[in-house]
Order: C-alpha cells, then structure tokens, then sequence
C-alpha cells in the first residue's frame, strides 16, 4: 500500500500572528512548524504501516523552508518526502492548493490520502473535500477512528449523538481530527535517520500546471481589509459567601440584563 499524508507548515501556535502588505499572513517574522492537526495524519499513516504494511510519503506545498516541517514527518518514521514549491504559489487559495496537491498524488500511484482535519493558521478544513474532488475519489472526512479493510476504508465519524460509521472504496482521501491517536515523539534514532531519507523537490513545470492557475491572482477570494478586535475589558468578580447567594447573585446579573 501506499500512503500519502498532505502536510502544511504553519506559523507556530502561539505567535503573534500578523499580516503583511498584501494582506497574506507574515510567515518570515515567525517560528514556523509543521501543523499540528497533520501530525496526527502522519501518525496514523505510521501505524497502518506498522500494522499492514505500507510506503509512507509526506507531501508539502510551500516555501523551501518547509523542508523542515517534512523532515519532522520523517524522523517520526515517514520513509520520503515531496516538497511542491514555486515562486508562483505565493498567495495561493484553498482551491489552488488542492489542485496542486492533486496533480502530486497522481504521480504517486497512492491507494491512501490521509490529512489532517485543518491546519492552524487558516482552520478552512477545505483542502481535504477539494483534493478528493479533484481527484476524484470518495472522502472520508473528520475521522475519529481509521480501519482498512481489504480495499475498503472505513472510518469512526463523530457526531452528536455518538459517531458515524462510514467506509468507501480505496483509493481515498481520508482527514482525521485529534481523537484519532497520540502522536509520536520522534527519537534521537528517527531524526538522525531522517537525514538520510529522500525529499524530492518540484516545481509547476514538473507537475504540468500553469503559474496562470495558481498564486494570488487566481484566487478565488480577496482579503479586502481586516481589523484587530478590541481587547477584552474586565469582567465581574462575584464573590458571595453560599452557592444559594451565588445562584441569587447570577440569576440577578442575568434578569438586569435582560437575558432571563
């Protein structure tokens, strides 16, 4: 079997996240890391290759500096890497993004995509439906739980009333969300092999797709303008003395502002 898990690098969570002049997210003044919701797709993928028996590879759209984010995916037990980058790409929808994943894939004669659920700087959750569509395959989306069975897939799909159990035909492209495993650690032995193990790099030409179709001008969407929301004022300490006073005292606040 072989195993494609699409990876995003993304501007660490915890950064001050900032726009630049053309109103695209500034990723050179940040930390930059691999998504954290595609770790639990690589996880997974490792664990099908453990149990079935499986090639893993890790495929990335971005910037040349995103080797470092496929070479974490590497040193966690991925055996290759394929980082998509042109200077054309630069302000690239969701839409574009799925294209170009899907022109790689097809290259990779895949039985499996796994994705993470959604990537932390824009959270659309929108490449994994696009990608199956242009590709043509079924989708499995915010999967809780991931079985392959024969040449079917079948998946654990939360719901309100507990999940739903939905399986499709391989190949697929299947997204996960983070009640699907723990992810692994990688070890001083995984990162120290990662190394070693092959990162192709391509560019449009490779995959036969014109600079026309992708990057910030065939967008399907514009950022317009943007505004920082205003900073959170303080809020009221109610301290009384019993839980019926407290009861008394929110119930009070709630009928004062005519919520109740």
């Amino acid at each position: 079997m072989n195993i494609v898990v699409c990876v995003k690098q993304v501007p660490d969570t915890t950064a001050e996240k900032k726009l630049d002049k053309d109103l695209r997210l500034d990723r050179s003044s940040v930390e930059n890391i691999l998504n954290p919701f595609d770790e639990y797709a690589v996880e997974e993928a490792l664990r099908i290759k453990e149990n079935l028996g499986a090639d893993v590879t890790v495929l990335c759209m971005g910037p040349e500096g995103a080797t470092d984010a496929i070479r974490k995916a590497l040193a966690m037990g991925a055996d290759r890497g394929i980082l998509v980058t042109d200077a054309a790409l630069a302000g690239s929808d969701t839409l574009a993004t799925a294209f170009v994943l899907a022109e790689a894939v097809r290259k990779q004669s895949a039985n499996l995509v796994i994705c993470g659920m959604e990537a932390t700087d824009s959270r659309t959750g929108q490449v994994p439906s696009a990608l199956a569509e242009f590709l043509g395959w079924p989708q499995l989306t915010w999967a809780s739980k991931l079985e392959i069975t024969g040449d079917k897939a079948v998946v654990h799909r939360q719901s309100d009333a507990g999940y739903d159990v939905v399986e499709a035909s391989l190949p697929a492209v299947v997204s996960v969300t983070k009640a699907i495993n723990e992810p692994r650690y990688p070890s001083l032995k995984g990162i120290m092999m990662s190394k070693k193990k092959p990162v192709e790099t391509c560019s449009l030409g490779d995959l036969g797709i014109a600079a026309t179709d992708v990057g910030q001008a065939a967008a399907k969407t514009t950022v317009l303008s943007f505004v920082v929301p205003p900073a959170r004022g303080k809020g009221q300490v109610i301290a009384p003395k019993t839980p019926a006073e407290a009861a008394a005292a929110i119930a009070d606040y709630l009928q004062e502002h005519k919520l109740i």
